[in-house]
This record gives structure tokens, C-alpha cells and sequence, in this order.
């Protein structure tokens, strides 16, 4: 008897971010501007709309606790992840530095040319979430907010 593996497609839909202070890290995404969704959640879950995949946040203990990890000890260095908000241009890049700045996000590295030709500049959220602000070759942000690749 041969059984016949159905292949799924493959996608990316949310991306949740384990978070310290629900209140906090909803304020903070709110003043940076992502339309919040489904908002009857309250402050037990906070999806939003980013154009593309959602974001959503969810208590850091409730999270390790769901995937089954330890909530102690919380990694206090680099993760390995970032997420990148991509832009039309070095002054968007540094525009979007300056604006998660005034809303509390923590400078990382101002923007500056990179050695494939693009720029870009990070911060870090409340929770320490890095996010690269970056225009590179190749990767063009259209009208409709969502990223472009080239063949």
C-alpha cells in the first residue's frame, strides 16, 4: 500500500513576535503606524496589516509556553532575525529611522551605504526586535506597500 503525500503550498503569513509588555508593544506599532485588525482580541493577541505577511504580537511566556520552550532565560543578544521595512530611497531609509526613533524604537546603526549598493539603517522595538529600514538593487516597494523582486 503506497501512500501519496499531498505537497502543501509553501507561504508566509503571520509572523508573531514574543513581546514583554502587550501594552506597550501595541502602542508602539500602533504610533508607527500599522493598521491594527480584529482588535476585539484586546490585549491578548494584536494582529496588524503590513501590506503582506501580518504582524502579530503575543505575551513572550504565552509564546514559548505554545511552542512548547522555556520562557527562561530570554535570549538578551542578537536572535539571527530581523524584519525589514523596505523603502523607495536612501531619504525614505532615513525618514523611517527618525520616525521609529521619536515613537521609542532604539537606534542600532544609522543608515549608510551597503556593499551591494543599497543603504540602510536599524532599530530595535521595546522588546529588543530588530528591523532593518533599507532600499537595496532589485527590491522595489510598489504602490499597493508590497515588495517587488526582480526576475
Amino acid at each position: 500500500m503506497s501512500l501519496e503525500l499531498t505537497v502543501p503550498v509553501p507561504r508566509l503569513t503571520v509572523i508573531t513576535l514574543g513581546v514583554s509588555d502587550m501594552c506597550a508593544s501595541i502602542a508602539f506599532y500602533d504610533a508607527l503606524g500599522f493598521s491594527r485588525r480584529l482588535k476585539a482580541t484586546g490585549e491578548a493577541v494584536a494582529f496588524y496589516d503590513t501590506g503582506g505577511p501580518v504582524l502579530a504580537l503575543f505575551p513572550w511566556d504565552q509564546l514559548a509556553a505554545d511552542a512548547c520552550l522555556p520562557d527562561d532565560p530570554r535570549p538578551a543578544a542578537f536572535r539571527g532575525t530581523t524584519l525589514a521595512w523596505n523603502c523607495r530611497t536612501r531619504e525614505e531609509v532615513d525618514a523611517v529611522l527618525a520616525f521609529a526613533l521619536s515613537k521609542g524604537a532604539r537606534l542600532l546603526k544609522a543608515g549608510c551605504a551597503t556593499d551591494y549598493g543599497g543603504y540602510c539603517g536599524y532599530f530595535a522595538d521595546p522588546d529588543g526586535h530588530v528591523w532593518e529600514a533599507v532600499v537595496a538593487p532589485g527590491i522595489e516597494v510598489g504602490e499597493d506597500r508590497r515588495v517587488h523582486l526582480a526576475e
